[in-house]
């Protein structure tokens, strides 16, 4: 959150930056404002008071000595003392607003963010390949892994309810290799692999934005200060909570995979069927702990957009910049991966993107002739092999794989 130091010293630029994300938060900063006021002048108020006392308390002695009565002092000094006590509780309790407001105002976008009040101004900045024209109409991506059963919402329902999923025979051996294949290629890159808890306790919540915002939207266990996850982010992001890093130890890389669970169902209606959306799904989290004054949006290590490049060509995507309002609380900046799905691009977690292989396997089986599939599978094995462990021996196997059978048995073995 802001330090409230910061928004003293740079009101005006705060109260206007802020409103670029599409919502005025000036009754926010004034009421911080008020709240550090009045915070500041408790603290006066109690440091005077303090001092009042201990002079007093240094004469009592003196006075009995004389043998003067010190009843009437003595009672001025217990006033005081009630007036410090309530003075400090009512502190207390500005402080605990002062904070609560600071954490409902969101982080200042970066200059090169771009303004829009949600995602529709979200301008695209860069795209790879065009969307696949069929000679048929596609099936949706829940048809397909209901008629190759690899998908199971059903039994899912009846075991824990709507949006969940089993995942069954391919299906489940593909959600763990595409895992595999992000947690392989980031390792391969630089990236340490963790396996983080996926309970965190509620500071962690916090120093992660997502308390007290998403409390609705989050898994909460009972008679406990703890949740589930929503995203890796959170476990390992709280790792170096309210520690410093030495900069000769920068910049650290982290690739974790994790189960991520959320509540929120989205709006109404909107992909109420299929793998969006879900209430509990996996994800391959990139966390990167950099110095400071390193350049954010430059040749820096913080933002390198070469370093997705090759999966972005790999899964045929396309890079989207999100406007100013439609970055989350602690946002400056971001950019997002997106699919084409079901007309239109969203941003997927990175292991949704079994739905992709889904429909390349629909694409396949609607092929009659299997040579050519044999073919574009095995463009699919080199595309999806590149920069993991074994890669080159997967694609070598590739060469002599005459039927979509053999290469089943050649996604086995690797698996």
């Amino acid at each position: 959150m802001l330090d409230v130091k910061f928004i003293r010293e740079n009101t005006a630029k705060v109260k206007t930056r802020l409103a670029m994300r599409g919502k005025s938060y000036d009754e926010e900063i004034d009421q911080i404002l008020a709240l550090d006021d009045e915070r500041r002048a408790i603290i006066g108020k109690v440091e005077s008071q303090k001092a009042e006392q201990k002079r007093i308390s240094k004469s009592i002695p003196q006075l009995k000595k004389k043998g003067e009565d010190v009843s009437g002092i003595m009672a001025e000094m217990k006033q005081m003392s009630e007036e410090v006590k309530a003075l400090d509780a009512r502190r207390t309790e500005v402080e605990n607003a002062l904070h609560d407001a600071l954490l409902g105002v969101p982080n200042v976008p970066a200059d090169q963010v771009p303004e829009g009040a949600d995602d529709t101004c979200n301008p695209e900045v860069r795209r790879w390949g065009e969307p696949t024209q069929f000679d048929f109409e596609p099936k949706a991506h829940w048809d397909i892994g209901k008629e190759l059963g690899v998908l199971d919402p059903e039994t899912a329902a009846k075991v824990t309810g709507s949006r969940f999923h089993f995942y069954k025979s391919y299906g489940a051996r593909l959600e763990r290799a595409v895992i595999n294949y992000f947690l392989d290629t980031h390792t391969a890159n630089g990236y340490t692999e963790i396996l983080p808890p996926f309970i965190a306790n509620a500071a962690s919540m916090t120093g992660t934005g997502q308390l007290p915002k998403f409390a609705e939207d989050m898994y909460h266990l009972e008679n406990t200060d703890m949740y589930l996850i929503p995203t890796a982010e959170v476990p390992v992001t709280n790792m170096y909570r309210d520690d410093i890093i030495p900069a000769d130890q920068l910049p650290i890389r982290y690739a974790a995979y994790s189960a991520c669970f959320r509540g929120e169902a989205g709006a109404a209606g909107r992909d109420a069927r299929g793998l969006i959306r879900q209430h509990q799904f996996n994800k391959v989290e990139l966390v990167k702990f950099v110095d400071g004054a390193v350049p954010v949006f430059g040749s820096g290590d913080l933002f390198k957009p070469e370093d997705a490049k090759r999966m972005l060509e790999e899964t045929g995507c396309d890079g989207v910049m999100f406007a100013r309002g439609a970055m989350g609380n602690p946002f400056i900046f971001k950019k997002t991966i997106q699919l084409l799905q079901n007309g239109e691009y969203q941003e997927i977690p990175a292991s949704e993107r079994i739905k992709t292989a889904f429909n390349e396997l629909a694409m396949l089986a609607a092929d009659t002739n299997e040579k050519h599939a044999c073919m574009e599978m095995r463009k699919r094995f080199c595309a999806y092999s590149k920069g993991i462990e074994g890669g080159a021996e997967l694609r070598a196997k590739t060469v002599h794989a005459a039927t979509i059978e053999d290469y089943h048995q050649i996604f086995d073995d690797y698996l």
